[in-house]
């Protein structure tokens, strides 16, 4: 179940790391006025093994699923549970898939999209979460060698905007795998918040 939006953004970017891509990138945008309204948007960008039209339309029903990242599961909620929150909380949703075929050039463009945007003065938008805490966890997916977060928050009382990259906080850190590592990590995150 997604109690937050940053639920729903781990779920989202889990996806496109367990779908064989090498890059996953991740944009988090909110905007807030001095009402306190406002938007949140992100997007997730893969270039993994992509969708056809037909397998994209079916991974919107979520009675419907591949049974290979979950064998004993008959439903596949993911994408579902985004699309029905961003629709009942004033928002949408935008997904686009090109599916890489076997023979197919690696310049040739692949991979998935998908992009959601909630309205922050509705009721039915559920809180924001923990943002850092979910850009910790989506940089420890296993799969894509690199993974680019970019985060952008405009408010009255201020503002953040930065881009992190994976591979890079694994150089400067000397991995992502030992608890000191994991601690500076969040500790990092947790400070481009501020």
């Amino acid at each position: 179940m997604h109690f937050t939006l940053a639920d729903l953004i781990t779920d989202i970017t889990q996806n496109g790391a367990e779908a064989g891509a090498g890059m996953v990138e991740l944009s988090v945008r909110e905007t807030v006025d001095t009402s306190g309204k406002g938007e949140f948007r992100f997007t997730v960008k893969d270039n993994g093994r992509g969708m056809t039209a037909g397998e994209l339309k079916l991974a919107q029903d979520p009675f419907i699923t591949d049974g290979v990242k979950h064998p004993n599961r008959k439903v596949g909620l993911g994408l579902p549970f985004l699309i029905q929150t961003a629709g009942q909380s004033g928002g949408g949703w935008e997904i686009t898939s090109e599916k890489k075929r076997e023979a197919q050039a690696s310049s040739v463009p692949h991979g998935t999209t998908v992009s959601a945007w909630f309205d922050l003065g509705n009721l039915d938008t559920p809180p924001t979460g923990d943002i850092p805490g979910m850009f910790r966890t989506v940089l420890l997916f296993e799969g894509p060698g690199e993974m680019v977060i970019r985060r952008t928050r405009e408010a009255p009382e201020g503002g953040v905007d930065y881009e992190v990259r994976k591979t890079e906080l694994v150089d400067a850190l000397g991995g992502l795998q030992d608890a000191q590592s994991l601690i500076l990590l969040d500790k990092y995150l947790r400070s481009l918040e501020e």
